[in-house]
This record gives C-alpha cells, structure tokens and sequence, in this order.
C-alpha cells in the first residue's frame, strides 16, 4: 500500500454509514469497485451504479439503528472488521484497496448473531 491510512478510510466509512452520507460513502470506492455480500445468500456488486443500488437502502436502516464498530485490525492486504446494526446483527467485513487508497473490494459475511433476522447486510 503507497501514502494512505487503511483504517483511516475504513473509519470514514463507518462514519458515513453512521450519518446515512451515500454520496460519501461511494467516494471511498473505486469506480470498478466491487462488493460481494454474503448475509443473505451469496450477491455481487459491481461499480458504482450497483454499489449505489445496494448501500443507498441500507443507509438509512443503520443510521436509524445504530451501527457500531466492535473490532478492526490491519491484514497484509487491507483491513477486516467488525461492526453491529442496532445492537444484535454483527458483520464482518473485509476491504482491500487501489494503489490509490480506493476500495476495490469488500466482503461481507454474518458473524455471530444476537437475532432471529438474518438479514444483516
């Protein structure tokens, strides 16, 4: 990775998620981005035209419930964290990015849950 802060950026994502801020949340990706999502049943996203379809929804479902960042660590190609939506559904995500501090991709699984609702993401 060149001259970015990788938490840094994933940190201005939570941000954004938290404000509902879909125009700067889809400023932190590239725009060949893509997003594979495994919450509930396997769907990938690809470009920013996607990458709108699926966050702006969901933007404003973790701005009113609360979104919470419960762990993040560095990995030799990015950064993994892990994040709660209204206190019980818990994510984990993984990001990598550009030579650009873009991200360029994201993984997203359910981690252990504290509901019934298994759509978490």
């Amino acid at each position: 990775m060149s001259d970015f802060d990788p938490i840094g950026i994933v940190v201005d994502w939570v941000d954004a998620c938290r404000k509902g801020d879909l125009a700067t949340l889809l400023d932190l990706y590239a725009d060949d981005a893509q997003l594979e999502c495994m919450c509930n049943g396997t769907q990938r996203y690809r470009g920013m035209r996607e990458l709108e379809s699926y966050w702006g929804p969901r933007l404003s479902g973790f701005s009113s419930a609360g979104f919470v960042l419960e762990e993040i660590k560095p990995t030799p190609h990015g950064v993994d964290f892990e994040y709660s939506v209204a206190g019980s559904l818990r994510i984990r995500a993984s990001f990598r990015f550009s030579a650009e501090g873009k991200i360029f991709s994201m993984l997203c699984t359910p981690s252990r849950q504290n509901s019934h609702d298994g759509r978490a993401c």
